[in-house]
């Protein structure tokens, strides 16, 4: 009511309020579905409502016409005051205005979280800068590599568990990052992130929700197009392969992870993906189709389904 008439004074004002109310809502972490602080906001809204329809080219004064807007006026000024009419209509909008900046406001704010169809599921809550520093653990399941050996050079796939003691939650379907040490092909140390599909249900393995699981192919190229280890570079890895006569590419961080022991740190990020969520709909028919992806996200899918 104190504030001088001019625009420039008026305009601050309303800006002042209206930025009140976005950081009122951060400031309560309240959800735009059940605002803990909407009544700040819609007081906040309509004050600053009530500031924008003082008409600066008015001969009344903004005290005169705060007393109109308040009915206290005349009769005549009450029957058209914040009961009813444009007044009502253009705070109603203000409110509206300023609740949704407060909410697209908390929606940024919130971090480590996607909404999906209309449900949150966690998201990058550790990245390739803040990676978080899990421990191989032995997987009372699954022997550590699952496959035999074939003569082939990518004969080898192993199952291995990281304990992430509940700090990395996820949902079948979805991925991890894991930071292998490298240096990978551009000679970059550590290597960039590579992402693998989750083969654990949310639970883990263990059903503690404090595991997840990869089923991880070994990369190993002889005498390809790229290599990494010149003819008597290669070494036995964990699962003794190795071709000392031959140029050898082997994959950095699936190699990495192939020759984890219990107790090795990992660096892991995500969870990320959102593309192969299994349906809502509990009697939904599913059809598995692993090209590309290998088996790890239909074992996540199957050990919930079925476990």
């Amino acid at each position: 009511e104190h504030f001088a008439s001019s625009r420039t004074e008026l305009s601050r004002a309303v800006a002042a309020l209206s930025a009140a109310v976005v950081l009122e809502l951060n400031m309560s972490r309240s959800s735009c579905s059940v605002p803990t602080a909407a009544a700040t906001v819609l007081a906040s809204s309509a004050a600053a409502a009530h500031l924008a329809f003082l008409h600066v080219g008015s001969s009344q004064s903004p005290v005169q016409q705060t007393q109109r807007l308040r009915g206290g006026a005349s009769s005549k000024a009450q029957s058209s005051g914040l009961a009813g009419g444009a007044t009502t209509t253009g705070v109603f909008a203000a409110a509206m205005l300023a609740s949704r900046v407060a909410c697209r406001a908390t929606a940024v704010k919130k971090k480590g979280v996607k909404v999906v169809e209309g449900k949150e599921i966690p998201w990058n809550l550790f990245s390739p800068k803040a990676p978080y520093q899990g421990k191989v653990v032995e997987n009372d399941k699954h022997a550590h590599t699952l496959t035999s050996e074939t003569g082939d050079a990518n004969w080898e796939t192993s199952h291995v568990t990281f304990d992430h003691g509940g700090n990395v939650p996820y949902i079948e379907g979805q991925s991890i990052g894991v930071i292998a040490p490298g240096p990978d092909k551009k000679g970059e140390q550590p290597a960039r992130i590579r992402l693998y599909s989750i083969a654990s249900s949310a639970v883990g393995d263990d059903q503690s929700s404090k595991t997840v699981s990869l089923c991880v192919k070994r990369v190993v190229e002889v005498d390809g197009e790229f290599a990494n280890r010149e003819v008597g570079e290669d070494k036995a890895d964990k699962a003794g392969t190795h071709y000392p006569d031959n140029k050898v590419y082997r994959g950095v961080c699936s190699n990495h992870i192939c020759d984890m022991t219990p107790g090795d740190d990992v660096l892991i990020t995500g969870p990320t993906g959102a593309e192969m969520l299994l349906p809502e709909d509990p009697e939904a028919n599913i059809i598995m189709l692993a090209t590309g992806t290998g088996i790890a996200p239909m074992r996540s899918y199957t050990s919930l389904l079925f476990n």
